[in-house]
């Protein structure tokens, strides 16, 4: 059963349009500033659990279901606040070229009263959806986060571990950021070859790896050419030698027990030497710049075009 996901990223588009000031300007003239509020408290509630219920709906059907109407209703909350930053944006542009007539004006101020009787009501059935939602929380047993936020990785819900096979068929809302990563991953190459990395950031449950899935498989990967491609799952706490050696056994689909960061460094090294390259590093920990750079050392010796996309938290 392939696991649902929210969070992170995905509510973070509703929290940068909450802080849109065409948005808030809007409410404080228009409508009511605490909706706002209203909605951003909500929000906030559901995200608080969201590490929490990405792991229990693996052996709970309830949680999977709740997950999936909190990803509807965050999504028609994104929908009603791009509604209103793209009518903003479309008055603001069209304004110069309107007729200053009285009936137009009439027309116009119609038209606004219609729309926000219509931002009205949505916001109003919104609410209500996602107050429904959040009052779930305590029967289905969701817990806050326990991200410790050290880096260290000390009390982080551990997911599953993870492969570059795509395992949800559909991806809802990513398209955009999809094209976005393929572009990069495709674009010309430079002349350097220190890699060119990328990272997907969000909090648990937002469907980091679904889109790096999707993005390694697209066809659009196997056309630009890669000599290598390899997804490593890093999970649990970031350790340079497992990792690197993680990194290696992707390579080469071959174990590897060395125990020596000098000797697995230069087996790499020797593998990566000229070589155009695409890692994906799935679901990294790590916020101590001395680790990401020991690890990155031998990913230096390919070819101009390397390319490393990272999902992390």
């Amino acid at each position: 059963m392939a696991a649902e996901a929210v969070g992170g990223a995905l509510l973070s588009v509703a929290f940068d349009r909450l802080a849109s000031p065409q948005v808030l300007d809007f409410f404080r003239t228009k409508l009511d500033e605490k909706l706002l509020a209203n909605l951003n408290n909500k929000l906030n509630s559901i995200n608080a659990v969201a590490d929490d219920a990405e792991l229990k709906q693996l052996t709970d059907p309830r949680v999977k279901t709740w997950l999936v109407a909190v990803k509807e209703a965050v999504f028609d909350a994104e929908d009603l606040l791009g509604e209103i930053d793209y009518e903003l944006t479309r008055c603001q542009v069209e304004a110069p070229y309107e007729p200053q007539t009285f009936t137009h004006k009439v027309s116009n101020f119609f038209k606004s009263i219609l729309f926000n009787n219509k931002i009205k009501s949505g916001m109003k059935e919104v609410l209500e959806n996602l107050e429904y939602l959040a009052n779930q929380k305590g029967d289905l047993g969701l817990k806050e986060g326990t991200y410790s936020g050290d880096g260290s990785g000390s009390n982080i819900p551990q997911k599953l571990p993870s492969s570059s096979l795509v395992a949800e068929s559909v991806i809802y809302g990513r398209d955009a950021d999809k094209d976005i990563i393929i572009n990069w991953l495709t674009s010309e190459t430079d002349n350097l070859n220190q890699p060119s990395i990328l990272s997907i950031v969000g909090m648990g449950g937002l469907g980091k790896t679904t889109l790096a899935q999707h993005v390694f498989s697209d066809p659009k990967i196997e056309d630009a050419k890669f000599d290598i491609k390899a997804w490593v799952c890093v999970s649990d706490h970031f350790h340079v030698l497992t990792v690197t050696r993680t990194i290696l056994e992707s390579i080469t689909n071959q174990k590897d027990d060395s125990g020596n960061l000098e000797m697995v460094h230069k087996k790499l090294k020797e593998k990566l030497l000229g070589k155009r390259f695409l890692l994906v590093l799935d679901d990294v920990w790590n916020e101590r710049p001395a680790e990401w750079e020991a690890v990155r050392t031998p990913l230096s010796y390919g070819a101009p075009g390397i390319r490393i996309l990272v999902t992390t938290r």
